[in-house]
Formats: C-alpha cells, structure tokens, sequence
C-alpha cells in the first residue's frame, strides 16, 4: 500500500493535492459535485482587506494550452469572509484550510493575515505578493527580493500560524527573491503564479481583456513551474507548494521530484470541476507505476540523481 501523505509545516495532509486559490472558491460549488475532504486542503479564493468588485470584463481569454485571467482579485472582504464563508465552509470541510491573502500596501497585508490567523480552520496563510504595491508605484511585491522580505516580516509579526509568500514568475531570480522571504521569516514558499500574458482580438485591433494583460495559467506553462521549483528547491531549505500547469497524477510526481512538499491545480478545475478528486484517485497507481512507496521519499529526487 503506497503512502501519499506529506507534511507542510507540522501539519499533515492525507494527499498532496490542493486546489489553488481563485480557481475554488471558498468550497462550496466544489462540495455540491463531490466530497472536497478528500482534499490534501485548499487555498480559498484570493482574500483582501476591503471588498473588492474586480476588474472590468472580459475578464477571461482562452489560448493554447491554457488561458489568460484579469479577474482583479474579486472577492467579499476579510470581515465578510470570517463572517460568512469560514462557517459555511465548516460545514462541509473538516480539514485546515489555506488562507490566501492579498493586498495593496504593508498594512494590508498585515491587518488582513492578523484576521485569518485567529481562525481556528485556517491551518495556513498563503500570501499572495504579486498583488501591484500602490505605494511604491505600482510594481509587484514579489518583483524584489526587497519588498517581497518587507510583506513576510509584516505578517510574520502579527501571526502564529505558518506563513507560505505565493512567488511570482514574472522576475529576473525568482531564487532570489525566495531566499530573501526565507530570511525574513517565511515557513514557505509557493509558485508560480501566473506568467504575464496578453491576446488581441484581429477585428477590434485591441487587446482580448478589458485590462489588457492578464496571468496565463494551464499546461502551458507546467515546464516554467517545474524549471522554477527545481531553482527554488537548490536556494532555500523551507518548504515548498509547486504549481502551474498542473493537471494529472504525472504532473504531481514531476512537480515533488523538483522540489515540491505539496502541490496546487489551477486551471485545470475550470476545465473539469472533477481535476481534483481525479488527480487524488489516479495517484497511487502512478505511485506504483514508478515504483514510490512513499511520497515524502521523492521530494527534492530530481537532484539526488
């Protein structure tokens, strides 16, 4: 009998598989399909201080091997999620689940996370630094390894709970900035968000989205994650979530080999609603396919030869 279980930050999962925030919600479209418990967790829809409207449609795009979103972190706000979504999701989630956070400025960020960390289900805060820093004209948390250490010691300083900075791609060393969280007190890592992306529309002559660029998620960009994960793997020693791109029991093979202790799908669930709950049922055959009797064993593999 083959082991799936892993282990983020003293916690431990039944599996490694966890939907990835914004492409799940709060949980309770997914609990009308099938049992989400038999979910590693989930990071819950991208949650802000204030409530947030999102951008202006079209907001979506397909292209190949994937799609692009400008969705504008729509959600309810801190307040009326705790008030709202946390105890509806209690009634049909039994597990910990992932906080992800977003924000403007440094107080956001910290006035948001000190919320979610007095929230008993909350098990992590996964912090989402690719959000645009509107004090520092615009340019991405995540964008420096400068910034992305100024969000982590914010959070870190008013929470108990472990603390995993949500990288983004679209930087020059993403190991840098990385190593940079790790110091500043992160317990881990997760990445990548979404690469920065655009379509035109040939009749219009004008980009596809209202906000003209958007992140490309999906297959596309898996061997980016991958490359990423596996830098990101060699420059630090706090655990690591692997996403981008992920969509079978391969994929979260390959993904734990680079590195990953635990790994997240995004769009694959806006594909097939049932991504999840397939991936967790195909997994210990593809365990056994490989010859891995525990996936703890293969974490960080690719680099042991």
């Amino acid at each position: 009998m083959v082991d799936t279980r892993v282990t983020l930050s003293g916690i431990e999962l039944e599996n490694p598989v966890i939907p990835a925030s914004g492409t799940f919600g709060y949980g309770q479209e997914f609990a009308e399909l099938y049992d989400i418990n038999c979910l590693g967790t989930f990071s819950f829809k991208g949650t802000t201080r204030e409530p947030r409207f999102g951008n202006p449609t079209p907001r979506i795009a397909e292209t190949g091997g994937g799609m692009l979103n400008a969705v504008g972190l729509q959600n309810p706000g801190v307040e009326q999620v705790i008030a709202q979504e946390l105890p509806r999701l209690r009634q049909v989630f039994r597990k910990p689940v992932m906080a992800n956070v977003s924000g403007f400025s440094v107080e956001d960020y910290a006035q948001t996370c000190a919320l979610l960390d007095r929230e008993e289900q909350v098990g992590w805060l996964e912090v989402n630094i690719s959000c645009p820093n509107v004090h520092g004209g615009g340019m991405a948390f995540g964008a420096s390894p400068e910034a992305a250490a100024q969000v982590t010691r914010a959070v870190k300083a008013v929470t108990k709970k472990p603390v995993y900075m949500k990288l983004s791609p679209n930087v020059t060393d993403i190991a840098a900035v990385a190593r940079a969280c790790e110091a500043a007190g992160a317990d881990g890592v997760s990445l990548i968000n979404t690469l920065l992306g655009m379509r035109l529309d040939l009749r219009r002559r004008k980009p596809l989205l209202a906000n003209g660029t958007g992140g490309l998620s999906g297959p596309a960009v898996f061997p980016v994650a991958v490359r990423m994960v596996y830098q990101v793997y060699q420059a630090v020693s706090i655990p690591i979530i692997g996403m981008g791109g992920v969509s079978s029991a391969e994929d979260v093979i390959e993904m734990m080999l680079a590195g990953a202790s635990a790994v997240e799908v995004g769009a694959a669930n806006l594909v097939n609603p049932f991504a999840c709950r397939d991936i967790i049922r195909d997994l210990p055959g593809v365990m056994e396919k490989y010859g891995i009797q525990s996936l703890n064993e293969i974490i960080g593999g690719a680099h042991h030869g």
